[in-house]
C-alpha cells in the first residue's frame, strides 16, 4: 500500500462505502439511513474520512456540543489495519476539535478492544470509567475514555 492517505470531509456519496466499513468493523453497523440524518440533520454532526487511490477507507464520526466532543465511530477497512490509518483518522478529529475550541473529547471502547484503547492512550486519552452492558449486540462493557486539550 502507498503511504499517500488523504483526509478529507465525508460527503454524502461516501455513505455506501463507509457502511461497508462498518459492516465489516461492528456487530451492529450503522446504516446508511442513519449517515444520511447525520450528515444532514444533526448539526453536531461532523465525519472525517480516509482514502487511498479513491476508496474511502476509514471513518470517524464525532459530535461537537460547545466545548466537547463526543467520538461516535471510528473504523477501517479490516485489511488496511495496522497501518496507522485509525491513528491519522483521530489525530484529524483532534485537529477539528482544536479548531473549534473543543476542550474535552470522549469515547467508549469494547473492554476487550485493547487495541484501540491502547490507540487511544497513546493519544492522551485517559481511563474514565466503565458503562455496564453498554453493546447491545453481546452486553460488553464500554470502557469511557477521555482527553482534555
Amino acid at each position: 500500500m502507498s503511504k499517500v492517505i488523504e483526509y478529507r470531509k465525508m460527503q454524502i456519496e461516501d455513505i455506501p462505502a463507509v457502511v461497508g466499513i462498518e459492516e465489516e468493523a461492528f456487530a451492529t453497523p450503522w446504516t446508511e439511513e442513519i449517515f444520511e440524518h447525520e450528515m444532514t440533520a444533526n448539526e453536531y454532526a461532523h465525519y472525517v474520512v480516509a482514502v487511498h487511490e479513491g476508496e474511502v477507507i476509514g471513518h470517524v464520526g464525532m459530535w461537537v456540543v460547545l466545548d466537547e466532543c463526543h467520538i461516535t465511530n471510528v473504523a477501517v477497512r479490516k485489511h488496511l489495519r495496522g497501518y496507522g490509518i485509525g491513528e491519522g483518522l483521530m489525530r484529524k478529529a483532534i485537529e477539528l476539535c482544536n479548531m473549534n475550541e473543543v476542550r474535552l473529547m470522549t469515547l467508549e471502547v469494547r473492554m476487550t478492544n485493547v487495541t484501540a484503547q491502547n490507540l487511544y492512550r497513546k493519544l492522551g486519552f485517559q481511563d474514565g470509567g466503565i458503562r455496564k452492558n453498554y453493546y447491545t449486540d453481546d452486553h460488553e462493557d464500554a470502557l469511557v475514555m477521555w482527553v482534555e486539550f
